[in-house]
């Protein structure tokens, strides 16, 4: 019986580790939310949260389409909503998992979760799979031209120059106080796009350095009085292997009114069928097992007396 418990122990921790063999893509969080309630196409609720694991091209197509800002920032869009500046800053650090952490809480996480609660017009989108081959920058702006199908409609397009975009006739700006000098320069009744990027380095922890930029940009729009909306992704330097999938379930669950499109996509049920499949072999396993631990433990004659003869 000792290597039977030998081998069930093996099997208990070859399933504990299944997870990270089987680990998905590194996911990172965006949010998008807007002080003034402009709306979107489809999703008019406050706090909406969509839980499928999306590409960053799909994270610059839902935001035009269900976000709104195809109003804003396309040439076709229908102009009602005034929005005076759109705002796309771009982390190095966040990933899904960090939104649920136990650990104490950085200004960043604190002002993003300030930013969705109480914004009138909130959406968020936990899991943007991340990719190396180009920038999470450089891939929203392509998607966002990609779905505008007569082309940016905006004023001003800015990036700051810590950002990597290619193409375009773009407005390259310094440093972030460069940002109030745009503000300010900015022209009534014209929407101005601004992509602000963290600093691409791997060796310092910028987290809190993210959150005092993007907490002075918001300052500084709310200072200037104009109608902003903003959209915060990340792509985060250093990834991990198995990033937690019961992160920002809070978005959805702190408020009662909250609407939340909570589905399990492709990565999720070949999980659990994979899961339910070992776990039934295991059982079997041990239902086999046992069967022959009970058979090898009868004790059957080796010979039999010949029968007396009446």
């Amino acid at each position: 019986m000792g290597a039977v418990e030998v081998l069930l122990l093996v099997m208990v921790f070859a399933v504990a580790q299944m997870p990270q063999v089987l680990g998905t893509p590194v996911t990172a969080p965006a949010f998008l939310w807007s002080p003034q309630n402009f709306g979107s196409s489809e999703h008019d609720n406050k706090e909406f949260v969509d839980y499928q694991t999306i590409s960053p091209k799909d994270l610059a197509r839902l935001v035009l389409l269900e976000g709104g800002w195809s109003n804003i920032v396309c040439s076709q869009g229908n102009g009602n909503e005034n929005m005076d500046v759109a705002v796309v800053f771009v982390g190095r650090k966040l990933q899904s998992s960090d939104i649920s952490s136990s650990k104490q809480q950085d200004p960043l996480i604190d002002l993003l979760k300030l930013s969705f609660t109480t914004s009138n017009m909130s959406m968020a989108f936990p899991y943007v799979a991340i990719h190396e081959e180009e920038t999470l920058e450089n891939s929203l702006i392509k998607g966002f031209a990609e779905n505008c199908a007569q082309g940016f409609g905006v004023n001003r397009i800015a990036y700051l120059d810590t950002c990597s975009i290619s193409g375009g006739n773009f407005k390259k700006l310094e440093v972030v106080h460069s940002v109030q000098e745009f503000l300010v320069s900015r022209m009534s009744g014209k929407t101005d796009l601004i992509v602000l990027c963290s600093e691409n380095s791997e060796e310092s922890d910028n987290t809190k350095a993210e959150g005092k930029v993007l907490s002075d940009v918001v300052n500084s729009l709310k200072q200037s009085g104009a109608k902003y909306t903003v959209l915060y992704a990340s792509k985060p330097q250093r990834t991990i292997q198995y990033p937690s999938h019961l992160a920002m379930r809070f978005l959805a669950e702190s408020n009662e009114s909250s609407a939340s499109n909570s589905t399990c996509d492709g990565v999720c049920q070949i999980k659990s069928s994979l899961l339910e499949g070992i776990f039934v072999a295991i059982v079997l396993l041990i239902i086999l097992i046992s069967g022959l631990c009970c058979m090898a433990g009868i004790d059957t004659p080796t010979r039999f007396e010949a029968p007396q003869e009446s």
